[in-house]
């Protein structure tokens, strides 16, 4: 049996990281028993979430947890694909993982009512005498490597106009097709669905979910992939842009 740990859910989300739920998407589309349990990144080899246990081998990264997946069980995400798909494929999944998801991380824990209503509450367990110099350390380690992915350099709202750019790319290239690559479902599409889900709570208010909305096909590609993988959740379907 496989262990996924992870956050568990929260902020309108069946998962709070968008990287666990791109592990446990693609868990789901291997056909792969798990179960999962709340952890910490502390507890991780890796010092991040999420991490597997498979049989006492503990593997870190929802990267490297994939390639475990394909070694040992022999599934193919991206089966289908010619070798130029296969390339595009790992091409977005790399704009995802390393732009638009710093977006994200901006809009949740940059922006102060964001993180007090959301982040915040990830420190309400710590001893009360801790919380607040746990919580102003945790926000300025995160918008530090805000700032050193980039998109923090940019003056307000020019850190949108750049990630609204990647969201056309993914507009696209998505069309009017089910799946970012066809017909069918692959790896990236489990990517994909983690960042644009986490950007389309509406527990969150920002200018970046507000610009993803006028994005109608992926604001339905979010609300089909929700009700594929997470049936039982109850999501708040997405307005759909004219």
């Amino acid at each position: 049996m496989i262990t996924l740990y992870g956050f568990g859910a929260g902020f309108g989300l069946p998962e709070i990281s968008s990287f666990v739920t791109k592990t446990e998407v693609q868990l789901k589309m291997a056909g792969l028993a798990y179960r999962k349990e709340r952890a910490m990144p502390p507890a991780s080899p890796k010092g991040q979430l999420p991490y597997i246990d498979d049989d006492g081998e503990r593997i870190a990264d929802s990267t490297f947890i994939r390639v475990h997946i394909e070694r040992k069980y022999g599934f193919d995400f991206d089966a289908g694909l010619d070798q130029r798909a296969r390339a595009q494929a790992w091409a977005f999944e790399r704009m995802i993982e390393h732009h638009v998801y710093w977006a994200l991380v901006g809009a949740r824990w940059v922006d102060p009512d964001n993180f007090a209503k959301g982040p915040t509450h990830f420190f309400d367990g710590a001893p009360e005498h801790l919380r607040d110099k746990l919580r102003e350390d945790a926000q300025f380690r995160v918008a530090e490597n805000y700032l050193l992915s980039g998109l923090g350099r940019h003056a307000p709202d020019d850190d949108i106009v750049l990630a609204v750019r990647s969201l056309l790319a993914l507009s696209v290239q998505l069309g009017d097709r089910p799946y970012l690559m066809g017909e069918q479902p692959c790896g990236l599409d489990a990517t994909a669905f983690g960042a644009l889900a986490g950007i389309l709570t509406p527990f969150f208010n920002s200018k970046l979910r507000e610009k993803a909305e006028e994005f109608a096909n992926l604001t339905g590609y979010v609300d089909r992939m929700m009700l594929e993988y997470y049936p039982d959740f109850a999501w708040t379907v997405q307005p759909q842009a004219a």
